[in-house]
């Protein structure tokens, strides 16, 4: 059958295939021990191996790659299991494709052709099959899903595949199933049986690797331990729905910042495989064409289009989404363009022999796509989708906005003229605004650096900016009316930091400039309080107003904090911290030399963290620094990672020399302060000056020489690439921080309890994952609320009355006869309705005898939650801050009633002890001896009170109805009486001072903590 092309990994793994067949292009291969010969001892253990693990499922013993000569890369394109059905996919080929790869120049556009001719052919079979699901073998697949792992019926089943899993070198043959919130592998062969459960708020590291033992398989790191699964029939799709699942996972449980209850798989318990592709394919489709949130990818024809500047063809791909018609190559032309809806005024099918269609746009522009399949259907789709997308045009801003950019134009030099000149005939030749052609042509003029009077105009149409203000007329106008002179914090925040924005910049010395800014910062607060304000975005905000009107700018920055930098401005940037993790990888692959050098490459990380928060500005000078924002709007993230490996290969000779991190920071900030921009035409006044060092004169580096140097020495770095480390480090970055938070909870807690550091780790991942597991099954869970990362370490996990009281139940070594509230209260000390780790293991550990009895009678006190004493809250504030420990003649007395109850929460303990019958005895003992105590006890009060004075008592008649009640509200204990009794039953004590298994309660624990959701 067909297969989705996915790359194959060759490198050193075992030759494990034999080629039968071969031409320029393709190879038809055969996998050692079967069909005829056998292929010796690496054929007996294939053959060995594939029949004992049944490894067929997964492993077709036919295959054909494709290759181009000029490549090292092979390709899967298709598989059989036998001879006969391999051999028809190679004759087709052979008929079909062969002829046609002659007329293709590049081996990038014979690979792109054979790619689409493949997914062409699968997409067929998929409708004309009516899809390859199996609902009968589906069903089966969760019934066995739910006995192997116990997992509560509501956990979604997504899918499953046939792999093995490796244990050292030894492969199990089995099952993995992937729900929406485990990973789950079974395994059962010759009485071994192998089962894992994981979840995917642990997985820690996921990528996809190649060994000498294993060609091909997908490593899943969990608590720093490393699973390998291979042998699977479609790996890479595996791997994009294990990606996709985790992602899913730490998102909403971890980063609540950026995930929405309007989120397309916000409901846990409707997530499916088709689900999550739909998903994944609109983001990439977003990400790509810099499309607003919520734009969704309907229809994709494969068409060539007619690019009348190079009088060609160029084949690619159009996406037709509700608002937007969008065209990327796949020839290696780099030419993509974005066509939006409201601007077209026609759609025509001039030819029908081609199966062209025309689609006209304002200006008298036409966009011709040909060999379409069914173009027909295009054009109906184009025609619906421009009635339904027509919106009121944008109307200007009131006049409380400015409406021009604070940029104050000299004449221009003559360098400046001309790069104006090279834009107005890119912009004769491939358009102007939206529907212009984005090519090779114009990311060398981007390079070279933008004029000044376009530079808000190209910042608006390559961000995607132009796109949402002109969907979105008089919003911002809405935003101002709503949140000026109104307070918050952000507000606060944004006033503290208005001055500290590019101050040596003369826009920025007057009230006009500051009060443009101040307005734009606070619309975006008020329009998203998730992220607010944070530091940096001051700066970026500055540089946006120095080239485009108020509002455009505010629209650049939507553009830049929800799209092309996510998460970056947020409590924990951990977009920042992802793009950080990316750096050190493209660092170890590109600038070997420096690795070897180095040790630890996080100390690149913490230096270049300002470079990737204020895109260099906060760095280079002004004028340099916007020609490295002119590259960022143009290719995203990707152009700032290449300046950044451009940096350190230009004073790789200084820093392979440096003794200190200090030493390297001062050379990295020496080299930044000779950054030039000789064309820029901005006033001596504007331009920062270049700082020496120890009176030195530096050599200056032009701006325009650097970013040149970044694309020619590091441009082949792909968009997909830079995505793809993106996601994989995710997982890393955010487990990063959930290490440092339990780090410094444990730190805080251990000095306290005497649990060993082991059992301490083990209980803080048991009471977080009781956190976690009300937020598995529910959409808007409270312990989602509760989880907030920006509050003090402690306070991140907290559990409610029902989570505390299943965790709780679950550890505790006896089940106290008591209602679940009663322990949740006294854990629950500043009475907000929630436990943190600290006051759950403080309530869990109690070490001596006196502990144990002591919790087991505040358990039994009355709440007493009347009127607070003043005097007596700051009491007990002055006694936490001293942290006095608690005295047990401080402790009220417990009434009748509620010693009743403590004497049958005893019995209840020790049911079922070896010692039962002497324990029964001994509590009995006590009881009784106490209960004559207090016979005897107001008695004695009668003839005087303490004071001296006689008591009430004597006034009343003893036989009076009330009297008895009144005795009985009277009766108490004290703390002290009933340790003292209970210190002389050497049974009791016994039973309190046995040492109590740790290890084996947190097993026990770790075992039911899921099943007793069910």
């Amino acid at each position: 059958m067909w297969l989705r092309p996915e790359e194959v990994l060759l490198k050193s793994a075992l030759k494990l295939w034999v080629t039968e067949k071969s031409n320029q292009y393709f190879l038809l291969q055969r996998r050692r021990g079967y069909g005829e010969g056998g292929g010796g001892i690496t054929g007996l253990l294939v053959g060995t191996l594939d029949t004992v693990l049944d490894s067929t499922a997964k492993v077709a013993p036919y295959r054909i790659l494709h290759q181009t000569p000029d490549s090292q890369v092979y390709w899967s394109i298709a598989c059989g299991a036998s001879l006969e059905e391999i051999s028809q996919h190679w004759e087709w080929l052979q008929v079909n494709i062969m002829r046609t790869l002659s007329v293709f120049d590049s081996g990038d556009d014979i690979t792109s052709f054979v790619q689409g001719k493949i997914r062409g052919l699968i997409a067929e079979e998929s409708k004309s099959g009516g899809g390859d699901e199996d609902p009968e073998g589906f069903r089966e697949a969760v019934l066995r899903f739910e006995r192997l792992f116990g997992l509560p019926k509501r956990e979604k089943l997504v899918t499953y595949f046939s792999c093995s899993y490796w244990r050292g070198r030894v492969p199990n043959q089995g099952w993995i199933y992937l729900s929406t919130n485990f990973i789950c592998f079974y395994s059962y062969l010759l009485g071994n049986e192998v089962k894992l459960v994981f979840s995917w708020d642990e997985v820690s590291r996921l990528e996809r690797t190649s060994s000498v033992l294993l060609a091909e398989s997908i490593r899943v790191s969990v608590r720093g331990e490393d699973h390998f699964f291979s042998m699977f029939l479609h790996l890479q799709q595996t791997f994009l729905l294990m990606q996709q699942l985790a992602d899913y996972a730490i998102t909403r449980l971890f980063d609540k910042e950026t995930f929405s209850t309007d989120h397309p798989l916000s409901d846990p318990l409707h997530i499916t495989q088709r689900a999550l592709e739909v998903h994944a394919r609109n983001q990439a489709f977003r990400a790509f064409f810099r499309l607003p949130q919520g734009e969704n990818l309907c229809e994709v024809y494969e068409s060539f289009l007619w690019v009348p500047f190079s009088h060609y063809n160029t084949l690619g791909k159009v996406c037709v989404s509700e608002r937007y018609l969008c065209f990327a190559s796949q020839d290696g032309s780099q030419c993509h363009l974005i066509i939006p809806l409201r601007e077209v005024v026609s759609v025509e099918l001039p030819d029908r022999s081609s199966r062209a269609l025309s689609v006209g746009v304002r200006g008298k522009r036409a966009f011709r796509f040909s060999e379409v399949r069914d173009f027909e259907r295009m054009a109906a789709t184009i025609r619906r989708k421009c009635f339904n997308s027509s919106s009121p045009q944008h109307s200007a801003s009131a006049q409380v906005t400015s409406c021009f950019c604070l940029m104050l134009y000299l004449h221009p030099q003559l360098k400046e003229r001309m790069k104006e000149q090279s834009w107005q005939i890119h912009f004769a030749e491939y358009g102007r605004g939206s529907g212009m052609f984005c090519t090779k042509k114009t990311r060398a003029l981007v390079v070279r650096g933008v004029p000044e009077t376009l530079r808000g105009e190209l910042w608006m149409l390559f961000s995607g900016a132009v796109n949402d203000m002109a969907t979105h007329p008089g919003y911002y106008t809405t935003l101002l009316d709503e949140c000026m002179g109104s307070s918050s914090l952000a507000c606060d925040e944004i006033e503290r930091d208005l001055h500290r924005s590019l101050p040596e910049h003369p826009a920025f010395q007057t009230d006009t400039g500051i009060s443009a800014l101040r307005r734009v910062l606070t619309a975006y607060a008020h329009r998203n309080p998730k992220i607010g304000y944070c530091q940096a975005m001051n700066i970026l905000t500055s540089v946006l107003l120095l080239y485009a009107k108020e509002e455009e700018a505010f629209w650049l920055l939507v553009a830049v904090c929800e799209r092309m930098l996510p998460d970056y401005f947020n409590r924990r940037i951990i977009g920042a911290l992802v793009d950080q993790a990316v750096f050190e990888e493209l660092i170890r692959d590109h600038l070997t030399a420096l690795t070897d050098h180095m040790t630890d490459l996080s100390f690149f990380s913490s230096v270049s963290l300002s470079w990737f928060l204020t895109l260099f500005i906060s760095v280079l000078p002004i004028e340099s620094a916007v020609n490295v924002v002119d590259c960022f709007f143009y290719d995203g993230i990707r152009a700032v990672l290449q300046l950044a490996l451009a940096v350190l290969h230009y004073n790789m000779d200084s820093l392979l020399c440096c003794n200190d991190d200090a030493e390297a920071v001062t050379i990295l900030n020496r080299f930044f302060d000779n950054v030039t921009n000789k064309d820029s035409p901005l006033p001596a006044t504007v331009q920062q000056a270049s700082a020496t060092a120890n009176n030195k004169p530096a050599q200056s580096v032009d701006i325009s020489d650097l970013v040149r140097e970044a694309y020619e020495r590091f441009g082949e770095i792909r968009w997909e690439e830079v995505e793809n480390m993106r996601k994989r480090n995710k997982l890393y970055v955010i487990q990063t921080l959930e290490e440092t938070t339990k780090q410094n909870v444990l730190r805080v807690v251990a000095q306290d309890v005497k649990f060993s550091a082991s059992q301490l780790e083990e209980l803080y991942l048991l009471f977080k994952r009781q956190h976690f597991i009300s937020c598995y099954w529910s959409v808007c869970s409270p312990a989602l609320q509760n989880h907030d990362p920006s509050l003090p370490y402690l306070d991140q996990y907290q559990l409610g009355q029902s989570q505390f009281a299943a965790l709780f139940h679950l550890l505790l070594p006896w089940t106290p006869n008591t209602h679940s509230h009663t322990p949740f209260r006294l854990a629950d000390e500043n009475a907000d309705g929630l436990v943190n780790f600290k006051e759950f293991i403080y309530i869990l550990y109690n070490g001596s005898f006196t502990e144990k009895l002591k919790f087991l009678f505040k358990l039994h006190l009355q709440p007493g939650r009347g009127k607070i004493d003043l005097q007596e809250y700051l009491k007990q504030w002055q006694d936490e801050l001293q942290k006095k420990e608690e005295n047990i003649k401080d402790l009220p007395r417990i009434k009748q009633t509620q010693f009743v109850r403590l004497s049958k929460t005893l019995y209840s303990v020790f049911h079922g002890d070896d010692e039962e019958e002497s324990l029964y005895r001994a509590v009995a003992r006590v009881t009784s001896l106490l209960l004559r105590m207090e016979e005897v006890g107001p008695t004695s009060t009668t003839t005087s009170s303490p004071t001296g004075t006689s008591s009430s008592a004597i006034d009343t008649p003893a036989d009076t109805p009330g009297d008895a009640s009144a005795a009985g509200e009277d009766w108490s204990f004290s703390f002290e009486q009933i340790l003292a009794s209970l210190l002389n039953e050497p049974a009791v004590v016994r039973f309190f001072e046995r040492t109590i298994d740790a290890h084996t309660l947190i097993e026990n624990a770790r075992r039911n903590q899921l099943r007793d959701t069910h």
